[in-house]
């Protein structure tokens, strides 16, 4: 039955390519509360979810005349819209100078030189944040500034939970790299 369905799907995607409606409707209709459900999982908002699928399928239909899937369509519609989702959130990247994560602490005790220092240190942070790999930045913002499980991160984003452990522990040898070289500079 599976190899039947792989085999339909190729054909539809062949009637694409020659400006078929009612095949790319037939394909939208088969996927779209598939794939809607797989963002969704990522990124728990129902309207975004519906807007990546959709553009999912924009971009099939407007790039319908040269997309060649040699691989089940399924897979590759969910890929499309994994990645869809990933650049999305990238776009997004947050700005951690913006968030109360990671401000420095300053007491009203500090001297000015100790609040300088917070602010420098800060920004250090900050620059070391924005040059992560997209991935391992995503991971990272996943589960240290939005609070997510290794688990539900891993889940979320469709890949293992060793390669969670991984980014974050990439992400924080970056980071601390970056401070260690800040703490050597200034001493």
């Amino acid at each position: 039955m599976q190899e039947d369905d792989i085999h339909l799907d190729h054909q539809l995607m062949q009637r694409i390519s020659a400006s078929d409606n009612l095949a790319y409707d037939m394909l939208f209709r088969k996927y779209y509360v598939y794939l809607c459900g797989v963002v969704f999982r990522m990124i728990q908002d129902k309207q975004q979810s519906e807007d990546v699928v959709q553009e999912v399928f924009l971009e099939i239909w407007r790039k319908r005349e040269t997309i060649e899937v040699k691989n089940a369509v399924k897979s590759y519609l969910h890929r499309a819209s994994i990645n869809r989702t990933l650049n999305q959130l990238k776009a997004k990247k947050v700005n951690f100078a913006e968030e109360e994560s990671l401000k420095t602490v300053v007491s009203s005790n500090s001297t000015p030189l100790q609040k300088m220092q917070g602010e420098e240190l800060e920004s250090v942070i900050n620059k070391a944040y924005l040059t992560l790999p997209d991935r391992c930045r995503i991971v990272f913002t996943m589960v240290k500034h939005e609070g997510l499980s290794y688990k539900l991160t891993a889940e979320k984003l469709e890949i293992s939970i060793k390669t969670v452990e991984n980014q974050v522990s990439k992400a924080l040898k970056i980071m601390r790299a970056a401070i260690n070289k800040y703490k050597s500079e200034s001493e």
